[in-house]
Order: structure tokens, then C-alpha cells, then sequence
């Protein structure tokens, strides 16, 4: 007779992972012979930079990188993250204890509310979000309250709307601009007025700014911690995946209060055993040199136009976005947003990622990555002018 598999209460409370949804239905597809154009998932199609693979590839070559890498990272890597953000915002850190390397910055996102949140304590959660500020909070025993990202609002959390003892209880606050799903971007202000709020109510903010430099028509998005005080009360989580195409090489880092940072480096090394050395090396010259930026933005704003004017040209209800390389669309009437992303998908070959999959707030509408190329784009169109009639 078989083992009785009984799972924890907290691995039951998690939602399906979105994107494993997409990938099973994505087989499914193929297998049938389709021939699919996946604006699904946000994985760039464009090389990493060549300069990158040549560091890396020379790194790997030494049998010094092969060993246990510290926890902490490298303090070349560490100096090199400080000096791009500065250069970048304007905002001074310390590499020595205000910032920490990580697997990507989804594992320190993921992790950090092992370090803060005991049973039924509270996270602030954006919604429709990234999924793990969800699922961290739920496998660390915590309770995600919603803050509802609304069109009407800009997408942005209206804070006066939080129930006051929620907040009194709330432990960290998770903030992701410029936005992913919706591309929202926030001002210096929002951030000013996010700072005052978790000062008052003693919350950590832990800030997503994996898509600050994925930006366009002179946009350029401003930090979490170029507000005063903002090193008081939180950390800001950059990515190398998404400027520097790198999203399988998981590199990443966090940075701000040094407080958070050590709890974070702490949890770190009862899980993890930090990047692997050859990549850090990698790392140091990505952050250093930020010249491919110009020619992969210009590839991303053609991409986004063509989507948008051609779908705006069918009758779509659609905004151009200012930052990511995302294009958040309404949904047709008379479909919810599941609804209709399974009929782009088994009747046109076409893969997007219902709203609703990224919460409640999330229904009525689709999003659209512009991880395709111009060519796919402009057969996209074709097939969705059929789906109109």
C-alpha cells in the first residue's frame, strides 16, 4: 500500500502557479502540431550581451570559482551594484552591509517574509501582482491583505483605503513599479507618500524595481529610496534578468536598510549557498557597462507600438506603456479574461496570460510580453483580424 501523502496546511493555501498553468496548456497545444506566437511569459528573446558571456565563459575557466561562493557575494560584485545605483539615482550604499546578491531577485522576494512574519501576521500585497509576493507570504504562515490596483486609481494602492488595524498588524508592504502586470509606473511622490505610511505604521517596504530600466519616450522611473527616509523603513530588489537579458543566469540583488538586509542574508544561509562565482564575475562587468541598453529599447518600443497600434486598429481598448515590456489590454466584451486568453490560444496559436491569473483585480484584462519578434508580431495581427471577422 502506498505512503499516505499528507501536505501542509500552507502548501494548500497556495494559489497555482500561474505560469506552470501556461506552460501545461502551452504543451498541450504543441503537441497538437500549433504553431504558437507566446506573448505569454516575460522571457526576453534577445541574447545576452556578448561582453557578459565572454566574462562568464573566461571566469568558468578557473577552478577558484568552482568552490562555495560566500554568502554575502562578491565585493567586487557588491561595489559594482553601489556604483550603478548611484550612478543610476543618485542614492549612496554602503556594498559592506547595505547590499546582498541574490539568486535572482524572485528568491529574495520570496524569502524575506521568512525573516518577518510569524503565523498570522500580515503583507501588504499588491493585486493583480507578481505571484510570490503571494505565495512567500503564504509559505512563510503569513496572511496576504490585498491592496486592489485599480485603472481607476492608475494602478497605484490607494493607502487611506487600508483598514487601520490591518495596517497596525501588517508587517511588510510589497510595492512593484513600474508595474508588472499592469506597466503602471509611480512618481516620486506616490513613493514619498508610501514611506509616511509605513513609518506610521511600522511596516517594512520591500520595493520590486526589476523593470527600471525597461522605460521609454524619455521616461526615465525614479527608486523607492531616493525619497527621504526611505532607507529607514525598507529595501528596493533590482534584477539583472530584464536589462541585460539574463534571466537564466538568476542574478540579482537587494539594497537599502542594512537591518532587513542582514535578516534576508541570514534566511539566505540556512537555504541557499549564494551565486555561483563565474556568474558573479559576469555580473561585475554587466553592471559596469550599460551600452546595449540604447539598441534594446528601441527593439522593445517597436515591438510595443506595432502591438498596440495594431490592436487599437481592431477595436481594443489599450494604452501604450511608458516602462516594462508588457502591454496590460482590456478584454473584449462579453469574454472574461481566461475566456478569452484560451481562444487566442486553441484557435489562433496565440499565448497570452489572463489578468485574472495575476488576482482578482486582475480580471478584465490580458497581458501581452514583447518577447516576440516584429515578424511574429505582424502574424499575430493577421490571426487576431480573423478572430474579429
Amino acid at each position: 500500500m502506498g505512503l499516505k501523502i499528507n501536505t501542509a496546511d500552507r502548501f494548500k493555501k497556495l494559489p497555482p502557479y500561474l505560469f506552470a498553468q501556461l506552460d501545461e496548456l502551452k504543451k498541450e497545444a504543441l503537441a497538437k502540431g500549433k504553431d504558437l506566437i507566446d506573448f505569454g511569459i516575460g522571457d526576453p528573446d534577445i541574447p545576452t550581451p556578448e561582453h557578459i558571456i565572454e566574462r562568464l565563459y573566461e571566469a568558468v575557466q578557473d577552478p577558484e570559482t568552482h568552490r562555495y561562493p560566500t554568502n554575502f557575494g562578491l565585493m567586487q560584485l557588491r561595489q559594482a551594484a553601489a556604483k550603478w545605483y548611484e550612478g543610476r539615482f543618485g542614492v549612496e550604499v554602503d556594498p559592506n552591509t547595505e547590499i546582498l546578491p541574490l539568486i535572482g531577485s524572485k528568491e529574495g522576494i520570496s524569502h524575506i517574509p521568512l525573516a518577518f512574519l510569524n503565523p498570522g501576521d500580515v503583507a501588504l500585497v499588491p493585486d493583480p501582482c507578481y505571484p510570490p509576493y503571494k505565495s512567500g507570504t503564504i509559505l512563510a504562515g503569513g496572511v496576504p491583505y490585498l491592496m486592489p490596483l485599480l485603472e481607476a486609481n492608475n494602478f497605484l494602492p490607494v493607502f487611506k483605503d487600508i483598514d487601520r488595524q490591518v495596517a497596525r498588524q501588517a508587517k511588510l508592504m510589497f510595492l512593484n513599479y513600474p508595474n508588472n502586470p499592469t506597466t503602471a509606473t509611480a512618481s516620486k511622490e506616490f513613493f514619498e507618500e508610501a514611506v509616511k505610511f509605513a513609518r506610521d505604521n511600522n511596516i517594512i517596504i520591500c520595493h520590486d524595481a526589476a523593470y527600471s530600466e525597461i522605460a521609454f519616450d524619455g521616461y526615465k522611473p525614479v527608486s523607492f529610496l531616493e525619497v527621504d527616509g526611505a532607507k529607514e523603513i525598507g529595501i528596493e530588489f533590482h534584477s539583472l534578468s530584464k536589462t541585460y537579458n539574463m534571466t537564466g543566469w538568476r542574478m540579482g540583488f537587494a539594497l537599502g536598510n542594512k537591518k532587513v538586509i542582514n535578516c534576508l542574508a541570514q534566511v539566505k544561509s540556512h537555504i541557499d549557498s549564494g551565486i555561483f562565482r563565474a556568474v558573479q564575475f559576469a555580473g561585475i562587468v554587466a553592471l559596469s557597462n550599460t551600452d546595449h541598453l540604447a539598441e534594446l529599447l528601441s527593439i522593445y518600443k517597436e515591438r510595443r507600438d506595432l502591438l498596440v497600434e495594431g490592436l487599437k486598429g481592431l477595436g481594443w481598448n489599450i494604452n501604450k506603456p511608458k516602462a516594462t515590456f508588457y502591454v496590460w489590454a482590456s478584454v473584449l466584451s462579453g469574454y472574461t479574461s481566461m475566456e478569452l486568453s484560451k481562444i487566442l490560444l486553441d484557435k489562433y496559436g496565440i499565448v497570452v496570460t489572463p489578468g485574472v491569473g495575476f488576482g482578482q483585480n486582475g480580471e478584465g484584462f490580458i497581458r501581452f510580453a514583447l518577447t516576440v519578434s516584429v515578424g511574429r508580431i505582424k502574424e499575430s495581427m493577421e490571426r487576431i483580424k480573423k478572430f474579429h471577422g
